[in-house]
């Protein structure tokens, strides 16, 4: 699954520069058993596996280092968000555990990570598509990895809202104008324009990040 979104565009380049380094590890060969088995039957009954300690720990006591932050993946972590992003961006190594079947062993919880984290509120597959999301976002904001470095700093989120709306040409374009503080050349107009309207869009469609003070702005409803 990772080989596709990890070997495109900015997280591909970010590799080939040097400026990530990322490897990804099977925790069958961690196994050793005729089977490679890394699952088994909960006790006490139930639907589904659960990913076995002996893997998972003989995995990560081999691979993790000095200062190493071991984190999975999984529902019951802390909602993944751009403040988290940023934490780890800062992290010289991280080793993500991504779960699959029914859940894991609870002692792995127990005795080997530090961290859990969840992209969201709802059921995948397995724990790869949400460290693929983690490594994206951790990936933008290293240095050096992003064309500009006011990208990092001026995208949503970032500044701990949604980011103003953006246009480019034509100036017109189906009865649609680019309002006109954008054509002025007025910078300091140009920029209250920009926080007013990522102000006023977070309060329409993301009031849970929105002080109370947003300012509305003609034309910017929820959707």
């Amino acid at each position: 699954m990772f080989s596709g979104p990890l070997d495109e565009s900015i997280v591909s380049r970010a590799r080939v520069s040097g400026k990530l380094s990322l490897a990804i590890h099977n925790l069958r060969d961690y196994a050793h058993d005729r089977h490679r088995t890394v699952d088994d039957r909960p006790f006490g009954g139930g639907p589904g596996m659960l990913l076995k300690p002996e893997p998972v720990f003989e995995a990560v006591e081999a691979l993790a280092t000095e200062g190493t932050r071991v984190v999975l993946m999984s529902p019951s972590g802390r909602q993944f968000r751009q403040a988290i992003a940023r934490e780890m961006s800062a992290l010289p190594h991280l080793l993500l555990v991504c779960g699959s079947y029914e859940g894991f062993d609870e002692r792995i919880r127990q005795g080997l990570v530090q961290d859990e984290l969840s992209i969201g509120d709802y059921v995948l597959t397995n724990g790869a598509l949400p460290a693929m999301v983690v490594i994206d976002a951790i990936a933008r904001l290293l240095p050096g990895v992003l064309g500009d470095e006011r990208s990092a700093v001026d995208e949503s989120f970032s500044a701990g809202m949604l980011e103003c709306p953006h246009y480019t040409r034509p100036a017109e374009f189906r009865g649609m104008r680019v309002p006109e503080v954008l054509l002025s050349g007025h910078h300091a107009a140009i920029e209250k324009w920009r926080q007013e309207t990522a102000l006023a869009r977070t309060r329409a469609r993301r009031p849970d990040l929105s002080p109370d003070t947003s300012p509305t702005i003609e034309g910017e409803t929820a959707g």
